[in-house]
């Protein structure tokens, strides 16, 4: 299943009113959203397949919607997403299901339907290890960088204020761009989900110079959008998903893609499961951020 690149957006008013499933059986089509540089959890390999831990949860429920469609062939078009278009795109069924590294916050309710969650993050900094930046308060008259559209940016944006710390704070439209940013030393530190900063830190020209630190500043909880209005889909994704996670599915899938080596450069995470990730994969919930 390859990627293809967004050619139209449908316009922010063009809600979908058909329900999913009805969508997907008459087009024989389904439209999921991914990340390009998510690693690992939502991007892209060298042959331009979209692959990591939350396409290859995704990829259980294409198998079961494509069972409940009775569609066998179904076809599977993927659409890139950023932190800026994602909820625009699922709102307007330009995305049916959105598999990346969404945060299910309270606020998008409004504008979105979230599964159960999938994964939980804490926000935390990436920067390199001689640069003295061991927690937030070091950031003090520093040059701070993080990604727009995020609840980092939020977060980190209020601490300058509130705190009065005099950062100059770079919001990056992707990690790519974040991580070309703090390579060339145009910011002293990254912040973001932890795990997805681990994911950057691969993709250096050298990992070893790099730390995660800081006291976790918020914990998120990841799971994938879907249009609001539509619960016998939402239903058939937390359905899968719940029976993936009990089963211990889940615990395979995690290993293969945060204990075991990778693409694009064959970097192990070492990121183990945590206590909080493993009773949530013991009893699946909804919960949001506030």
């Amino acid at each position: 299943m390859l990627a293809l690149p967004l050619l139209l957006l449908q316009p922010a008013g063009a809600q979908v009113a058909q329900p999913t499933l009805d969508k997907v059986r008459a087009a024989n089509m389904i439209a999921i959203g991914y990340r390009e540089t998510s690693v690992p959890f939502s991007y892209l390999d060298a042959n331009g397949n979209v692959i990591g831990f939350s396409q290859d949860i995704c990829n259980h429920v294409i198998d079961a919607i494509k069972a409940q469609a009775h569609r066998p062939n179904l076809q599977v078009r993927f659409i890139p997403v950023t932190s800026q278009n994602r909820i625009p795109l699922v709102q307007n069924g330009t995305v049916d299901l959105e598999c990346g590294v969404t945060t299910n916050l309270q606020a998008r309710h409004s504008q979105v339907t979230f599964s159960d969650t999938f994964f939980v993050a804490s926000t935390r900094l990436l920067t390199r290890k001689d640069s003295g930046i061991h927690d937030f308060g070091d950031l003090v008259g520093k040059t701070v960088l993080t990604n727009q559209g995020t609840t980092s940016e939020t977060i980190l944006r209020r601490m300058n204020l509130e705190k009065h710390m005099n950062m100059q704070v770079i919001s990056a439209k992707d990690y790519r761009q974040g991580r070309e940013i703090l390579e060339s030393g145009r910011a002293v530190a990254y912040m973001m989900d932890d795990v997805l900063l681990a994911g950057t830190r691969s993709l250096t020209a050298h990992p070893s110079d790099w730390v995660i630190v800081g006291t976790p500043q918020s914990w998120e909880p990841y799971a994938f959008m879907l249009r609001n209005g539509d619960p016998a889909f939402r239903q058939l994704v937390n359905e899968t998903m719940s029976a993936l996670m009990k089963s211990g599915q889940i615990g395979a899938l995690y290993t293969k893609w945060f204990e075991q080596p990778v693409p694009p450069k064959g970097v192990n995470f070492h990121f183990p499961m945590s206590d909080t990730l493993r009773a949530l994969y013991a009893a699946p919930n909804d919960r949001a951020l506030d």
